[in-house]
């Protein structure tokens, strides 16, 4: 009788830590359909998410939108980088696993998926994203690299890195 006590109590003590692990880590996920912000942010279910460690240029900042030169034509950068998003993610369900930190406007940080698939290298592995170092310790730097190889997306452009544009663009208010 004390074995199957102590088997039994053994086997709710386990389960209880299996359902909460599980709890934990479903808490730090969200999913849904999403509303495409900008090229490195979007919200589901009402919660603004933040891709994590990469910055697109920005489609609307401080009453200014992101400009980039192709072809010796301006251009806003900005919206490409959103649309690309837009188009990568279509009507597809995304799954976000989402940092314990918010960021300094209070938005939740995350990496996000379609399937198995992450937006956030899709972004910056065809040059619609920055891999930005501050933040992500080089955690797509070869995606970025491969891209500035190839010329993808907005690496056949002249630009300034988002982060740079959006300094001069506060030292200016």
């Amino acid at each position: 009788m004390k074995k199957l006590s102590l088997t039994l109590v053994s086997f709710i003590i386990i389960f209880l830590f299996i359902l909460t692990f599980c709890y934990a880590d479903e808490k730090n996920i969200i999913k849904g359909k999403a509303i495409i912000i900008d090229g490195d942010t979007i919200k589901i279910n009402g919660k603004k998410i933040r891709f994590g460690g990469i910055d697109a240029p920005e489609s609307y900042y401080m009453g200014t939108k992101q400009t980039c030169t192709q072809d010796n034509k301006e251009v806003f950068c900005g919206k490409i980088s959103k649309d690309k998003l837009i188009e990568k993610i279509g009507n597809n369900y995304v799954n976000c696993k989402i940092e314990k930190n918010k960021d300094k406007y209070k938005r939740s940080v995350g990496e996000c998926f379609i399937k198995e698939e992450s937006l956030s290298v899709f972004m910056v592995r065809n040059g619609y994203a920055f891999d930005w170092p501050y933040y992500s310790r080089g955690k797509f730097s070869n995606d970025q690299e491969y891209a500035k190889m190839n010329k993808l997306g907005l690496w056949n452009m002249k630009f300034e890195y988002p982060w740079i544009w959006k300094k001069k663009v506060r030292e200016k208010k």
